[in-house]
């Protein structure tokens, strides 16, 4: 099933994984959370709030005199838009050059191949 694109920024990004750590959350709390790990004000954070719960990533249901947030958007689906949108960006839309440009620039540890081998044989056994 496929889910459509929201867009989302870095660090709108911060607070979502506040979400994703722990849902449902108040507000105070998802500021408690990002600003434990940053120097923002509570106002930053409840604007990017505001924003995600504008983008549909997140919704806010009454509980009291309070809101209660949860994250729609899940990780794994964000993970997925954002793996894609940085290979069509930079790659191409093709994971060789990506898996090239690693192999080149950055440090493969002898464990980072062996897992590359072990899902290049899964996906080799899928497609028999």
């Amino acid at each position: 099933m496929s889910h459509p694109t929201i867009p989302i920024s870095d660090a709108e990004s911060r607070v979502m994984d506040v979400l994703w750590q722990q849902a449902p959350l108040t507000s105070e709390q998802i500021v408690a959370a990002v600003q434990s790990n940053s120097d923002w004000h509570e106002k930053t954070v409840r604007t990017l709030l505001n924003r995600l719960l504008g983008k549909s990533a997140v919704e806010a249901t009454r509980d009291g005199r309070r809101y209660l947030y949860r994250p729609l958007l899940t990780r794994a689906q964000w993970q997925s838009q954002e793996s894609h949108s940085l290979l069509d960006r930079v790659f191409g839309g093709r994971v060789a050059p990506l898996l090239a440009h690693f192999s080149q620039h950055e440090k493969l540890s002898a464990k980072d191949v062996a897992e590359l081998r072990k899902l290049l044989d899964a996906i080799e056994r899928k497609e028999r």
